[in-house]
């Protein structure tokens, strides 16, 4: 059975990307299976390029094949922020809510209610053969001020699929089912699928 290590020690994240290898031939690990590991340094300038650089450094690290994704919010009225720097977007060790606030406060800075937006995700897969596969997946939506539901994380409850309800509003199957990280999985799977015995 194949091990791979999932490069996140978000949990909610870490369950969105498990589901989908479910009744596959592997084995899941997350990087809080190895005890203390460093940091990757996310230095890319793009959502690829991070996802490229964690996956490439805990394979090396860890020694088994690795899948690291690099996802976040873009909006529109603030030029495509927070972009790469989504999960730091209110300093280095900012969480869900500081990270709120601030793009809510850069919002209100410019005047803006209503801004469309999408989610982003790329991913990249890193196996200790040297083969490296990846995959990407987008969703459009429009980000308010005013916060709805308590499921998914991130930026989810302020992020509109339609008029009237967010992300953080859908159960974690519905999610699965339309989210940027989902769409690029599904199409992750089936590339690995091809590779696997």
């Amino acid at each position: 059975m194949k091990k791979i290590v999932i490069a996140t020690k978000n949990p909610g994240k870490l369950r969105e990307m498990t589901k989908i290898f479910e009744g596959l031939p592997v084995e899941i690990h997350s990087l809080a299976d190895f005890g203390e590991l460093p940091d990757a340094v996310e230095d890319g300038l793009t959502f690829e390029e991070n996802a490229r650089i964690k996956a490439i450094f805990f394979r090396d690290k860890i020694g088994l094949a690795c899948l690291a994704d690099d996802s976040g919010l873009e909006v529109d009225a603030l030029g495509g922020l927070p972009g790469v720097h989504s999960a730091r977007f209110a300093g280095f060790h900012a969480d869900d809510d500081t990270n709120n606030q601030k793009l809510i406060e850069e919002l209100k800075k410019i005047g803006v209610e209503n801004s469309p937006a999408d989610y982003r995700c790329a991913l990249h897969f890193a196996d200790i053969d040297g083969t490296e596969i990846s995959a990407d997946g987008k969703v459009d939506g429009i980000i308010k001020l005013i916060p709805k539901g308590s499921n998914g994380f991130g930026y989810d409850p302020y992020f509109y699929m339609n008029d009237s309800k967010t992300m953080a509003q859908l159960s974690p199957e519905e999610k699965d089912k339309i989210s940027h990280r989902g769409a690029a999985l599904k199409k992750f799977v089936s590339k690995l699928k091809e590779r696997l015995p």
